[in-house]
């Protein structure tokens, strides 16, 4: 461990207390955590920094960035480099054992151990940053929003677009009545390798495991298997189930976003799902995520707003080509959102064909513009208002991008009881909403 003498049975034993869900422990960090002033800087720790987590630091580059934390110094190395003056670390948990002075984390991750980290800085009085998903499971994600709420942090999940003006310019054509009632919604992204590779076996075999990784740390609470060199780390993890949450779960909290704001959608009450993980035999589908995937979510009918259906194609698959839409206009390249209801449709955010885009114009403004996704969160963890993506939208947008990661795995229909949290006609399936956890890293 880089520039701490913490021995490694006492910061696992840490482990119980940062992830275990103490509440006497968030109770004593709500009392103890510092009030930070609007014109005052946030002292800021970035968790995972060689990725995503770089980009996110230079976004908040405007605060104190106080600490570094990798379990790889050679990733994490340009991190280091670009911020001298933070404090290293490879462990999260002694990080936030010894250094008092973060006001705030930001959590950047592969996705299999946002929980453990998002929930052991919340519990410490922190604000957090997530990058989507918020969590790997659906029992995951319910803890962490409730910590958050009972503690009164601050928190935002890394949508970045949630934050743009064609997210609001979304919710706002559908409020004036463009498209009239919308029931049906199709999202889709083609995303493929290298950045998210799937339809693979578990390879045999193992590297030596560079001096610059803490392997152990890197797996977190997910099984224990052997290193292989270029297959999991780093940047390759989406497609493994033990790791990411394939395509809908690295996409799905981006495109559903907006949709899910503007008819206010809250759980599906049913999911369905068919995949090329039908032609794959179980040490492939046990493994990693299928090629291609199909997801139908079913969400009732709430008030005045009736029942609607949600599609998500991946690996090349998409919806029905609108007969609104130009013989030579693509229909929104890689990835997409197609919005119909019964007076018209609205291809991601606009209007469909483009002459009545144009005639239409800009629907009445009904909602605040953002001063930016990540200005947000740093807004509210001086006292402002909520971000737009934090953990009490995020958590149930990401429990329905989970579920439908549960039933591409199942193949089944699945009937579910939100309340309860629980797949009520597959029993089995239920494993999947909270999956086991390695020894140490329970979240109580």
């Amino acid at each position: 461990m880089r520039g701490s003498k913490v021995s490694r049975r006492h910061f696992l034993m840490g482990a119980t207390a940062a992830v275990g869900g103490l509440a006497a422990g968030a109770r004593i960090a709500r009392a103890q955590g510092r009030r930070v002033s609007p014109n005052e800087k946030l002292n800021i720790a970035g968790i995972g920094v060689g990725g995503q987590g770089f980009g996110d630091l230079d976004k908040v580059s405007t605060e104190n960035i106080v600490a570094l934390c990798d379990v790889d110094d050679a990733y994490a190395a340009k991190a280091f480099d670009r911020y001298p003056q933070a404090k290293r670390y490879r462990d999260f948990r002694v990080m936030l054992e010894k250094q008092k002075d973060i006001d705030a984390v930001l959590v950047a991750t592969p996705d299999h151990t946002h929980a453990a980290i998002t929930l052991a800085a919340i519990q410490m009085g922190k604000h957090v940053y997530c990058e989507k998903p918020l969590t790997h499971s659906i029992q995951e994600a319910r803890i962490v929003a409730e910590a958050a709420r009972n503690a009164k942090v601050a928190t935002q999940m890394g949508n970045q677009g949630q934050a743009k003006e064609e997210a609001r310019l979304l919710c706002e054509l559908i409020w004036d009545g463009a498209i009239g009632t919308v029931r049906e919604i199709h999202g889709w992204c083609n995303r493929n390798p290298p950045i998210c590779q799937r339809g693979m076996p578990r390879p045999e075999g193992e590297s030596p495991v560079p001096g610059t990784l803490d392997w152990d740390l890197w797996l977190g609470p997910a099984r224990f298997r052997p290193y292989v060199e270029r297959v999991y780390h780093p940047f390759v993890w989406r497609g493994w189930w033990d790791f990411g949450t394939g395509v809908l779960g690295d996409i799905g909290c981006h495109n559903f976003s907006a949709i899910f704001k503007a008819l206010k959608l809250g759980p599906p009450s049913t999911v369905e799902a068919t995949s090329t993980a039908a032609q794959c035999p179980p040490e492939v589908n046990n493994e990693s995520a299928p090629v291609a995937s199909i997801v139908h979510y079913e969400f009732p009918a709430v008030g005045d707003r009736p029942a609607v259906t949600l599609t998500w194609y991946d690996g090349g698959l998409m919806p029905r080509r609108p007969e609104e839409l130009e013989p030579d206009r693509k229909m929104g390249g890689g990835d997409g959102m197609l919005y119909i209801g019964d007076k018209g449709k609205i291809l991601n955010h606009e209007l469909i064909p483009e002459a009545r885009h144009k005639e239409y114009g800009t629907p009445p403004q009904k909602l605040p513009r953002s001063p930016g996704h990540y200005q947000e969160w740093i807004d509210a963890c001086k006292g402002g208002d909520p971000a737009g993506s934090n953990f009490d939208f995020a958590g149930p947008l990401t429990e329905a991008v989970l579920l439908g990661n549960i039933a591409i795995r199942t193949g089944q229909k699945l009937v579910w009881d939100s309340e309860n949290m629980k797949i009520t006609n597959v029993p089995e399936a239920n494993v999947y909403v909270n999956p086991p956890r390695r020894e140490g890293w329970s979240l109580g």
